[in-house]
């Protein structure tokens, strides 16, 4: 696994290019390390993106059938569900650039992130029931959530590959690149939210996932008190004084 820290934004390259960045144990507890990284101030967004073709076909099933491997009584608990608690956690954005195919936990993986964008030629796939195992970290929660439960039960019991632009089409992701413009274009992404009010954002993404579990009156109550916190930030008042100056804010993160 790569990874840098570049003008405040995390980068995150899955590193296993001969295997499509299929997870192993030692990738799997490496990324949850350097997600713990990224919860320093210091990072205001992180980019998770994959070497090679692929951006992560799941987990290596070679591992799985190994008997001397990692059992599947522990590959979720230990390996990817705190992946992806720690990509709801953490208090900055996180942008999933799919620059390949997308399967079966790393299509999960990549819907839990706050901001997907792909590859025009990436694709994402729900593989599970084709090996007789059902959809995992996360993939039940946040699927249909995006799509609806009847495309979503669909693309998990029939496991169809779904393009990029067809993914986009159906609120699963947000935006498609053109193959010359993606990598430019994905981290041009990051890098504006790494320029952003990061405490709004956080309180965004906070208030946006509570949404799901809350009655319409706990949720206004909510606005009201992390909007409190916010416009209590430095970047508030930098916010208010670059509109009054009309100019452009710096903000800092704080």
């Amino acid at each position: 696994m790569n990874f840098e820290i570049h003008n405040g934004i995390a980068f995150i390259t899955l590193n296993r290019p001969e295997k499509l960045n299929a997870f192993n144990r030692s990738m799997a507890l490496l990324l949850q390390e350097k997600l713990n990284v990224c919860m320093d101030a210091s990072v205001r967004c992180v980019y998770i993106t994959g070497a090679g073709k692929g951006f992560c076909a799941g987990q290596d099933l070679e591992e799985v059938m190994d008997p001397n491997g990692t059992g599947m009584d522990r590959i979720l608990k230990e390996q990817f569900n705190p992946i992806i608690t720690r990509l709801q956690e953490l208090q900055k954005p996180v942008v999933a650039a799919v620059n390949g195919v997308a399967a079966g936990a790393g299509a999960n993986i990549a819907l839990a992130c706050d901001i997907v964008v792909a590859h025009e030629q990436a694709s994402f796939i729900q593989a599970f029931s084709k090996i007789g195992l059902i959809p995992d970290s996360g993939g039940t929660f946040f699927l249909p959530r995006l799509i609806g439960c009847q495309k979503a039960m669909a693309l998990m019991l029939l496991g169809d590959k779904v393009t990029a632009a067809d993914a986009c089409n159906m609120g699963m992701i947000y935006k498609t690149f053109a193959a010359d413009v993606f990598e430019t274009a994905s981290k041009q992404l990051a890098l504006t939210l790494a320029t952003m009010p990061t405490r709004a954002l956080a309180y965004i993404k906070q208030a946006v996932h509570l949404s799901a579990v809350q009655t319409l009156e706990q949720q206004l109550a909510l606005e009201d008190q992390l909007q409190q916190k916010a416009a209590a930030t430095n970047d508030f008042k930098e916010g208010v004084a670059a509109f009054m100056q009309k100019r452009v804010p710096n903000f800092k993160g704080n």
